[in-house]
C-alpha cells in the first residue's frame, strides 16, 4: 500500500459484482488509502464488497443505487457528502449487456442498455460534478488551492471500433468517450479531470458471453489473453484516480492489451 489515495473520498458504481472491475476498483482505492462509497443496485452484492473492504481496516459505506433512477443517483451523491463530507473521485463502471443483431433488437433492448451505460454515467457525473463545481467555487473565493477532483469513466473497445450484435452497448459506449470529452473541457476550469478507460478483460459481462465468442476475441489480442481486471485494469483507475494524472484530461486509455491497435 502507498497510501496514493490517502483521505480521498471516491464513488465507485457498478462496484459489487463478484470479480467484476468496479469491485475490484473499489478494493484497490480502499487499499491505497480512500473512503470509498460502494454504490451497486445489488445490495447484498455491496454489503459484502464493504465487508471486505473493512475487514482489510479501510473505509467504505454501501449505498445501494440503480443509477438508471435520477432519485436514486441523488441520494447516493448527497449520502457520500453526509458520511464523509465531500466527493473527489467519481467511477463509473455501471454497465449492462443485451446482446441481439439489430434485426431482432427490440427497442426496450436498445433503450434499456443506453440508460444503464449511457444515461446512468450522465446522471451521476451531473450530480456528483454539481458538488465538485461548488466545492472548488468556493475554495477559490477562500482564497485556498483548489484540488485536483477526479470523474473516470469505462468504455469499451466496442464503442471505439462496434461490434456485431452490440449495436445498443456499442453505442452507449462510444457516447461515453463523447460524454468524456465533452465533460472535460467544460470542467477543466474547475481542476476537474475527466478521462475514460477502455478495457479487455474478464468480468461477470463477458461470461455472459458463448465460449467460442471468448475464445475468437482472445486470439485476436496481440498478448494473448483476455485482461485481469485486478491486474491490468483496476492500476489504471488508480493512475488516473491519483496527483500522478492531474495534467490529462478529456482521454480514453486503452488497456486491451493490443486488441485495439
Amino acid at each position: 500500500m502507498t497510501d496514493r489515495l490517502k483521505n480521498k473520498v471516491a464513488i465507485i458504481t457498478g462496484s459489487g459484482s463478484e470479480y467484476g472491475i468496479g469491485r475490484a476498483t473499489a478494493l484497490l482505492f480502499a487499499k491505497e488509502g480512500a473512503k470509498v462509497v460502494v454504490a451497486d443496485i445489488n445490495e447484498e452484492a455491496s454489503r459484502a464488497v464493504v465487508t471486505e473492504i473493512k475487514d482489510a481496516r479501510g473505509t467504505a459505506i454501501q449505498i445501494p443505487t440503480d443509477v438508471t433512477e435520477v432519485s436514486q443517483v441523488k441520494r447516493m451523491v448527497k449520502g457520500a457528502i453526509r458520511s464523509f463530507g465531500t466527493i473527489d473521485i467519481l467511477v463509473n463502471t455501471a454497465a449492462n449487456y443485451r446482446d441481439k443483431s439489430i434485426l431482432k433488437m427490440t427497442e426496450q433492448d436498445f433503450h434499456e442498455i443506453i440508460d444503464v451505460c449511457l444515461n446512468g454515467a450522465f446522471y451521476c457525473t451531473k450530480y456528483a460534478v454539481e458538488y465538485m463545481i461548488a466545492a472548488a467555487r468556493n475554495e477559490a473565493k477562500e482564497g485556498n488551492p483548489v484540488p485536483c477532483r477526479k470523474i473516470i469513466h469505462f468504455t469499451s473497445g466496442a464503442g471505439l471500433r462496434g461490434n456485431p450484435g452490440q449495436a445498443n452497448y456499442s453505442a452507449a459506449k462510444a457516447g461515453i468517450i463523447g460524454l468524456a470529452k465533452s465533460n472535460a473541457k467544460e470542467f477543466a476550469r474547475y481542476n476537474i479531470t475527466v478521462n475514460a478507460i477502455s478495457p479487455f478483460a474478464l468480468t461477470p459481462l463477458t461470461d455472459l458471453m458463448p465460449d467460442d465468442l471468448k475464445e475468437t476475441f482472445e486470439t485476436k489480442v496481440p498478448l494473448g489473453r483476455w485482461g485481469d481486471p485486478e491486474k491490468d485494469i483496476t492500476p489504471v483507475a488508480l493512475f488516473l484516480a491519483s496527483e500522478d494524472s492531474n495534467y490529462i484530461t478529456g482521454q480514453v486509455i486503452i488497456a486491451s492489451g493490443g486488441l485495439d491497435i
